[in-house]
C-alpha cells in the first residue's frame, strides 16, 4: 500500500519496549506515531490526526483516563477512536475506560494478533463512516457534489478568503424552462439534461479549486475561489455557451439542446460578512438573468445590491 494512503495509529506509552513492540506489531501495515509523553500526546494526535490512538493508562504525571478526557475536550481529536492498552485488568477499570469515550480495551501483557484484530476492528469501521460520509455529499444522479458538499467547502474557502484578503465568487446556474422541458420530453430525459449539465460545467473549469455542485432540482451553484468579477463573469459566459452548445441525446434517438442563465456574485468577506447574504445576492443576480430574457449572465453589482 501506498504510504500516502496508509492509515494511522499514534501510540501512547512511558514505556521505551512497549513502543518499540507496538510499532513492530502495527508498522507494516500502518504509519505509526509515537509518544512517551502523556501530556504531549494531545498535541502530537491534533497535530498528526492519527486514525487511531493505543493509549496505556498508568503514566507519569497525567494517567490515561486524562489523556483521554483531553482528547475528547479537544475538536480536532475528539472523535478518534482511543484503545486502552493496558496492565489494568479489573473490570471496574475497562467499564470507566468505555464510559470516558475509548473505544476498545486490550490487558497487558498484549497478544499480537490481538493488537492487530482490534486496530484493524476500527479502522474498518472508521473507513466505512468515511466512505458513507463521502458519499453522502454526493449527488446520485450527477456524481458531483451536492448541498451538503458545498457547505463544508463554502465554509473552508469563505474562512481561507477572510485570512488571505482575497476574493470570492459563487455562480448560480438555473436551466431555463426546464419544467417545461419535462413536461415535453418526461422526467427520464429531464434526468439526462441534469447529468450533460452537471458534465459540461465541470469540464468548463479550469482550476481544481473551482467548485461544482448540484444545489437541487434545476439549479447549480459553482464556488470560485481567489476569483475576481472580471474573472467570474468570464468563466459564467464560458459555462453559458458551453451548455448552449451541448447536444443533448433523446431517448427516442432525437437530440436536444437548452440553455441556462447564470447570477454572478463576487466577495472580498470580512469577519463580519454572512455567507448567507453572498449567497442571496447570487441568486438576486440569477433571478434578474431570468426575469431580462434567460440565456444570459447576470451579476450583483449591474443590478445595484
Amino acid at each position: 500500500m501506498d504510504a500516502a494512503k496508509k492509515n494511522s495509529v499514534l501510540v501512547v506509552d512511558n514505556e521505551e519496549s512497549n513502543i518499540m513492540a507496538l510499532t513492530h506489531i502495527l508498522n507494516p501495515e500502518y504509519i505509526v506515531y509515537a509518544t512517551k509523553d502523556s501530556r504531549e500526546a494531545v498535541e502530537v494526535a491534533a497535530e498528526n490526526l492519527p486514525d487511531v490512538i493505543l493509549l496505556d493508562i498508568i503514566m507519569p504525571e497525567m494517567d490515561g483516563y486524562a489523556v483521554l478526557n483531553a482528547l475528547k475536550n479537544t475538536e480536532k481529536t475528539r472523535d478518534i477512536p482511543v484503545i486502552f492498552i493496558t496492565g489494568l485488568n479489573k473490570i471496574e477499570d475497562e467499564e470507566k475506560g468505555l464510559n470516558m469515550g475509548a473505544a476498545d480495551y486490550i490487558s497487558k501483557p498484549f497478544s499480537s494478533m490481538v493488537v492487530r484484530l482490534r486496530v484493524k476492528n476500527q479502522i474498518k469501521m472508521l473507513n466505512q463512516l468515511r466512505l458513507i460520509e463521502s458519499l453522502s455529499r454526493i449527488d446520485q444522479l450527477t456524481s458531483i457534489p451536492n448541498r451538503r458538499g458545498f457547505d463544508n467547502r463554502m465554509d473552508m474557502e469563505w474562512i481561507r478568503a477572510i485570512r488571505e484578503n482575497t476574493f470570492i465568487s459563487l455562480l448560480m446556474v438555473d436551466i431555463d424552462k426546464f419544467k417545461i422541458y419535462n413536461d415535453t420530453y418526461g422526467h427520464l430525459q429531464g434526468d439526462r439534461v441534469l447529468q450533460a449539465i452537471a458534465k459540461t460545467i465541470t469540464q468548463s473549469l479550469n482550476r481544481p479549486g473551482d467548485y461544482t455542485v448540484r444545489w437541487g432540482g434545476e439549479e447549480f451553484v459553482v464556488l470560485l475561489p481567489n476569483t475576481d468579477l472580471n474573472g467570474a463573469l468570464t468563466i459564467a459566459e464560458r459555462i453559458r455557451l458551453n451548455i448552449s452548445k451541448t447536444v443533448i441525446p433523446c431517448i427516442d434517438g432525437s437530440e436536444t439542446k437548452v440553455t441556462v442563465s447564470i447570477g454572478v456574485n463576487t466577495q472580498t468577506p470580512q469577519r463580519d460578512s454572512s455567507q448567507d447574504v453572498f449567497i442571496s445576492e447570487a441568486d438576486k443576480a440569477l433571478y434578474k438573468a431570468k426575469e431580462s430574457g434567460r440565456n444570459r449572465v447576470c451579476h450583483s453589482e449591474e443590478i445595484g445590491i
